[in-house]
């Protein structure tokens, strides 16, 4: 039980080396990193993580990241974006990236999930007929969402995900728009008629309703004959869960030992506070403070005083998740993701809520309800950073008295 080598207490895992040894001298050999210090830093990395099995397992023979450390260790795989940007899409190459960015092995480029957008967006545009659809929808996504997501990702706090997705969504759907006019009626964008549109949107799956901002911003052209519109179908009913049924995902987010701490406080940020998984994700250790009042916990102007029965639990979260015994080393995130230097996904989190029974749209709704009866609007604005709009809706569903009253804008005082 002693490493030859190190001398270390650990189980001899080959030739009379434990894991990290062996893990060395596997990672010298393939990434060969003579004088290059950063090669010496990503041995080291990767041989003192918390777990080594899992990096030997990462790097056998035959996977992708096997090959990409080999690639770096031949010097054909410079360590720059340029290198990594002409590799083919894949999830190994991904999660190399951002563990060389994260500990300074390679620089920084600015929001990641802006670069990824900017590059999906060119790979759209460059797949789209050449007859007048992809010049158009060029100028779309420029226009319309390009220079609204660059404007976002100057904000920290903003989850550019949930922002790059919608925008992917409108963007493909316009396409397909185009596309269809052409082949069903063989005309272009500037023969578009709202008959055109409400044919398109009753005879197609339910998510050509994602034309709606394109088609608005067809309006912009001063030569169209009539306004177009693509009309917004509100959802018939909201799905929710009763206030039993919330009380007992409360008690399964605290009993529910053998499920992973994160899941479960994550769970309980929606449960206790309505805060939206794309929120949750982009919480981090310094929205947890500790206060002579108590333990707060900032989601809004105001912080929310945290109950003392699950202070430990968030305190414990703050001070080392799960995630610290893999690559995700020093990062700020309150839910580390898998992906160094980056936080939880939001449907990454959404599945693993599921265990717990939760389903977040309908946990959210509930716990909106019930706080909308219990606390006043003012407050809730302040507390929840929700929009003014979405408190007197939820508060209207409640029944709230004088819940239409709320006219003032987010942080405005009445």
């Amino acid at each position: 039980m002693t490493c030859t080598r190190c001398k270390r207490e650990s189980e001899r895992f080959r030739g009379g080396l434990c894991i990290r040894c062996t893990l060395t001298d596997d990672l010298t050999a393939v990434l060969k990193p003579g004088d290059d210090f950063r090669l010496r830093r990503l041995i080291g990395l990767l041989t003192e993580t918390g777990r080594p099995e899992s990096i030997y397992t990462y790097m056998r023979r035959g996977t992708k990241a096997r090959a990409l450390l080999e690639a770096i260790g031949d010097r054909t795989l410079p360590l720059t974006h340029e290198a990594f940007d002409a590799l083919p899409r894949s999830t190994a190459a991904e999660h190399l990236r951002a563990l060389l960015v994260h500990h300074r092995m390679m620089p920084g480029r600015g929001n990641e999930n802006l670069t990824r957008f900017e590059h999906w967006l060119a790979a759209r545009i460059s797949n789209l007929p050449n007859d007048g659809t992809s010049q158009l929808i060029e100028r779309y996504a420029a226009w319309h969402h390009l220079k609204r997501i660059r404007d976002k990702a100057t904000d920290p706090a903003v989850n550019l995900e949930t922002a790059t997705h919608a925008a992917k969504q409108d963007i493909t759907e316009a396409g397909k728009l185009l596309i269809w006019l052409r082949h069903s009626h063989g005309i272009a964008a500037g023969e578009l008629r709202q008959a055109h549109i409400d044919e398109y949107l009753s005879t197609g799956p339910s998510t050509r309703k994602h034309i709606r901002n394109f088609v608005r911003w067809l309006n912009r052209d001063s030569t169209r004959r009539g306004p177009l519109d693509a009309p917004f179908r509100p959802a018939q009913s909201t799905p929710m869960i009763t206030q039993a049924e919330r009380i007992e995902l409360v008690r399964n987010c605290l009993e529910h030992d053998h499920v992973i701490r994160s899941t479960r406080l994550a769970g309980l940020i929606l449960l206790l506070w309505a805060h939206p998984l794309n929120k949750i994700v982009m919480l981090r250790n310094e929205h947890i403070s500790i206060t002579p009042e108590g333990m707060l916990l900032k989601l809004g102007t105001t912080p929310a005083t945290i109950p003392a029965a699950i202070t430990e639990m968030f305190w414990s979260q703050r001070e080392g998740s799960e995630n610290q015994n893999t690559t995700n080393l020093n990062t700020s995130w309150l839910f580390p993701g898998t992906r160094a230097g980056q936080h939880l996904h939001p449907a990454t989190l959404s599945e693993r809520l599921k265990v717990l029974g939760i389903d977040a749209q309908r946990a959210r709704n509930a716990t909106l309800r019930d706080l909308s009866q219990e606390v006043d609007a003012r407050t809730l604005i302040d507390l929840l950073d929700y929009s003014p709009a979405v408190i007197t809706q939820h508060a209207a569903r409640a029944a709230t008295r004088m819940s239409d009253y709320i006219v003032f804008k987010k942080n405005q005082r009445p």
